[in-house]
């Protein structure tokens, strides 16, 4: 599966995270890689709600999000989001609405494995967060929750 986010984003949510420490290429790679799947099965989970309520059309709503935050808020960039979304899901229309709710909770996601792959990297005495950190995160995640 090619990555559809870009790096330096994914960079910036992580170096927001990680106070002093690094931050390695392919940790925002690796990142990047996550966002980019749990925002299709995100998508997909919506595109079967708007599918129950009879439309091809994702909402805000179907992301479990009523008011959306503003795009310009955000650093994941909205298009390579709506790319994102439609990966699992040929079909349906992402409305702008859909695609900021989906970027919002994308950014929360990816904030949660910075921090946690952050304190992964102090934890191993590193200066820098690496791949494995966030790798790390997702076998470790039920002790984040």
């Amino acid at each position: 599966m090619s990555v559809e986010l870009p790096f330096a984003p994914v960079d910036t949510i992580i170096r927001r995270n990680a106070g002093s420490l690094r931050v390695s290429a392919e940790a925002a790679e690796e990142l990047a890689r996550r966002i980019q799947q749990r925002g299709a099965d995100l998508a997909a989970e919506a595109a079967e709600v708007a599918t129950a309520d009879g439309r091809k059309t994702l909402m805000a709503s179907d992301f479990g999000v009523e008011v959306s935050q503003d795009k310009d808020d955000l650093e994941l960039p909205i298009a390579p989001v709506d790319r994102i979304a439609r990966l699992d899901i040929d079909d349906y229309r992402v409305s702008m609405d859909a695609r900021v709710a989906l970027a919002s909770e994308l950014e929360t996601f990816a904030d949660r494995v910075a921090a946690a792959a952050a304190d992964l990297a102090r934890h191993a005495d590193r200066r820098t967060v690496k791949a494995e950190d966030v790798e790390a995160y997702f076998r470790l995640a039920q002790y984040y929750e």
